[in-house]
């Protein structure tokens, strides 16, 4: 018999171990949802209370379950073109970045979109790019980094039903997307040209980053605010690191670097950059 009782301290231990690993906040508010998602877990894995299942992701042997639990407790909403200002800004910063003489990258011009999901995010940047740039699109190369490996699956395929690309303008749907037959009759695909302009990988942003991420834009947006201060503040500064001299970083219209102790020169809301005198 399975148990689905989530007592507190159960609750209190896998709050914990999410916080260390990936930094996510499960306040007592969150409590119901953990219920919830890691409950089908529960049952696939035949364990028998939250208890065993806490002891069972601690183990070794329970690695690619402790894995599954972060996928299941990701909250991963997102769409085409979402807070789209920050998209048409991308107008006025590209061409700078690119100007001769102005940049510190060559030959690419690179971008990270880190928490991308299920991959909108990092494709409606890939299609901004392509508008903007046309031609030169060979010059940018975006990395799109997530915790979760279920959302990678899904954005590394570049799929998506219609329901997710109807608010899309049918000029860009046409230049950007294949529609599918048969089978895939309602499925719509990214174009061969963009998903290759994009490397999705696994990425945990509590990790510290590896030598080359080195980029000229990081979009981190509505992601910092599942994390404590604590946690923003370490985040922004790596973001800082990973930063060329005048790049930028864009964070979730809902969000702010206020109250935060880092270097980023302020631009706009949601909008910072790396000056250096």
């Amino acid at each position: 018999m399975i148990y689905s009782e989530l007592r507190d301290r159960e609750f209190e231990k896998i709050s914990r171990l999410v916080y260390d690993l990936c930094g996510i906040n499960l306040h007592d508010g969150k409590k119901e949802l953990v219920k919830a998602r890691l409950g089908k877990r529960l049952r696939d894995g035949k364990f028998k209370s939250f208890a065993e299942y806490c002891r069972y992701v601690t183990t070794s042997e329970g690695r690619d379950e402790l894995i599954t639990m972060i996928d299941s407790l990701s909250t991963n909403l997102t769409y085409f073109f979402r807070e789209e200002k920050h998209f048409q800004r991308l107008n006025a910063i590209l061409p700078l970045l690119l100007q001769p003489g102005k940049r510190s990258l060559t030959p690419r011009l690179k971008v990270w979109c880190a928490g991308c999901s299920t991959g909108e995010e990092a494709y409606s940047l890939a299609i901004t790019i392509k508008e903007i740039l046309g031609a030169k699109t060979g010059e940018i190369k975006i990395l799109a980094t997530d915790i979760s490996t279920r959302v990678l699956k899904t954005a590394i395929t570049g799929i998506y039903p219609e329901e997710k690309i109807r608010d899309i303008p049918k000029d860009i749907l046409r230049r950007h997307f294949q529609y599918g037959t048969g089978a895939s009759a309602g499925l719509y695909r990214v174009k061969t040209e963009l998903r290759q302009a994009i490397e999705f990988r696994r990425f945990n942003l509590m990790e510290q980053p590896p030598a080359d991420f080195q980029f000229d834009i990081i979009f981190c947006r509505n992601v910092m605010i599942y994390f404590d201060k604590v946690t923003q503040n370490m985040l922004v500064n790596r973001f800082f690191d990973c930063l060329t001299k005048g790049g930028y970083l864009f964070v979730g219209h809902s969000e702010s670097l206020t109250g935060l102790k880092h270097p980023f020169g302020y631009i706009e809301p949601s909008i910072y950059r790396k000056v250096i005198p």
